[in-house]
């Protein structure tokens, strides 16, 4: 499955997200447990098929990250909403709550709420999101298709770990169309877009 690119959101729109609401209806796992249950990436089913979907997001996350300014981190389009650095360590911040609320523990040290306050800083953001994403992508693989059905609370909704995969791809690209419209109004062509436009101008005249 592919998706239609999201461009342009309503900023009063996308500037909201219920992240805070993460819960998870069972404990977290040992990490112990949690490392012995990974696997190898599945390659076909639910979980394989999130998985690209991660991996989608996790390149055009860090390619917009790296290709916006540093000294752009810290714009904001108005008072009260979050700057294009606080979107993507909003974003590495919820991998790991997320990854909890699928049953994987936190790696040693890293505390979700800290992460927010390297928002001006762009190459510890950059490895933010690139660390947070690797994790979140153990978390899936740590679970089985049998886990799939299984109850699970998350953003304050009761559904399912397979329920779970949607409701985090919508929240992931909710964010993704957030920061295309703030690199956008700052003159940043997302680096995908731009490298459509070069092969599609014609060849040069002899």
């Amino acid at each position: 499955m592919r998706r239609i690119s999201i461009c342009c959101l309503s900023l009063a729109a996308v500037s909201l997200c219920p992240c805070a609401a993460i819960q998870a209806q069972t404990q977290d796992k040992p990490a112990a447990q949690a490392a012995s249950t990974t696997a190898a990436a599945p390659t076909s089913g639910a979980r394989a098929e999130f998985l690209a979907e991660v991996a989608f997001y996790e390149q055009r996350y860090t390619r917009l990250a790296q290709a916006m300014p540093a000294d752009k981190y810290t714009w904001r389009p108005g008072e009260g909403v979050r700057s294009i650095g606080e979107v993507y360590n909003h974003i590495a911040a919820a991998n790991y709550g997320l990854a909890r609320a699928l049953g994987t523990p936190l790696p040693a040290g890293v505390d979700p709420k800290a992460i927010m306050a390297n928002a001006a800083d762009k190459p510890k953001t950059v490895q933010a999101l690139k660390d947070s994403f690797a994790h979140f992508r153990q978390a899936v693989l740590s679970l089985s298709d049998a886990d799939l059905d299984k109850p699970l609370k998350l953003f304050g909704q009761q559904t399912t770990y397979r329920g779970a995969f949607i409701m985090i791809t919508g929240h992931t690209g909710e964010h993704l169309g957030q920061s295309i419209a703030y690199a956008r109004m700052n003159g940043i062509v997302p680096p995908w877009t731009e490298e459509q436009q070069q092969q599609q101008k014609p060849p040069a005249k002899p």
